[in-house]
């Protein structure tokens, strides 16, 4: 088929890179390039370096709402738009222009978690399971009809950064199952109940700082939610201290408080150790590596 894909950032790439040798895309929509680095010289987003690397045409509108970008969008003749972590609302006239509409990847069990940070809610929530949904935008927040379904758990270990690279293969996988049944006539739409919405808000950096006064369940899950980025945080002195691993300790005491010389911290319950840290301007390192340069002995309060 004829598609127009339409994706930003590492999520999207996985999905374009599995539909590249099955169908025509006939162009690449993706945001223009940002600022980034140190030197804050413009970067092109991963879909558009991959897209570049493998001769895909690219177009990087700031916006879809003007005349010329809709009759450039309309001149594709696509038969379907995917649509993965693209960052643009797409206005009712570009969602009607494909012949078969456009079809979204969201990394969530739909109707749970609609909105921008699926993922990491996801994990912060204490959920046992998430996934991908494959589904027919409409204009509403992730609001359209359900294609497709792909599941996997969520552990007391797992990362926002590992879950991320598992929801990307789970919906590279979909939708080429998706566009195969799409072509066949046999891909079926189940609109979302209205029951067990949640909203998955963007992360506000406001909440990387780590609290202890929760328990230590809750505590291990913001960890990992948050990990590699924004990454959660403590403060000891004037230092700000990213965790990005953690596991549940032993031992009880006053919330915040080391309990030994190994990183395990006191919560409002439980306890729990932090494996691996990073100090600013510094690369992750385990905390063995860590407490070899900084001292952070039994009894250190950690705010």
């Amino acid at each position: 088929m004829r598609v127009v894909f339409m994706g930003t950032p590492d999520f999207a790439v996985s999905a374009l890179e599995r539909l590249r040798p099955h169908h025509d895309i006939v162009a690449v929509y993706t945001q223009p390039p940002r600022p980034a680095g140190r030197g804050q010289q413009d970067r092109p987003s991963p879909v558009q370096l991959f897209s570049e690397k493998h001769g895909l045409p690219v177009r990087s509108p700031k916006s879809l709402k003007s005349a010329d970008v809709q009759a450039a969008f309309t001149a594709l003749n696509a038969d379907v738009a995917v649509v993965a972590a693209y960052g643009l609302i797409l206005p009712q006239a570009v969602l009607d222009m494909p012949r078969f509409g456009c079809i979204n990847i969201h990394a969530s069990l739909l109707p749970r978690w609609r909105g921008a940070a699926p993922i990491q809610r996801a994990i912060m929530a204490g959920d046992s399971a998430t996934g991908v949904t494959i589904m027919q935008m409409d204009a509403g927040l992730d609001t359209g009809a359900m294609l497709l379904k792909g599941e996997t758990p969520i552990t007391d270990a797992t990362t926002a950064g590992e879950l991320h690279d598992t929801l990307a293969k789970i919906g590279g996988d979909l939708i080429v199952e998706a566009l195969d049944l799409l072509a066949k006539g046999t891909l079926k739409a189940t609109p979302q109940p209205s029951a067990g919405v949640l909203m998955a808000a963007k992360i506000d950096k406001a909440e990387a700082r780590i609290d202890f006064n929760r328990p230590a369940q809750d505590v291990l899950r913001h960890i990992h939610g948050l990990s590699p980025f924004p990454g959660a945080w403590f403060a000891h002195g004037p230092e700000r201290i990213k965790v990005l691993k953690a596991e549940l300790g032993d031992g009880n005491g006053a919330a915040g408080n080391t309990l030994d010389d190994r990183l395990t911290v006191a919560c409002a319950s439980g306890a729990v150790t932090l494996s691996t840290v990073q100090r600013a301007g510094k690369g992750p390192m385990t905390a063995d590596v860590f407490l070899r340069g900084y001292a952070l002995p039994k009894g250190t309060l950690l705010a």
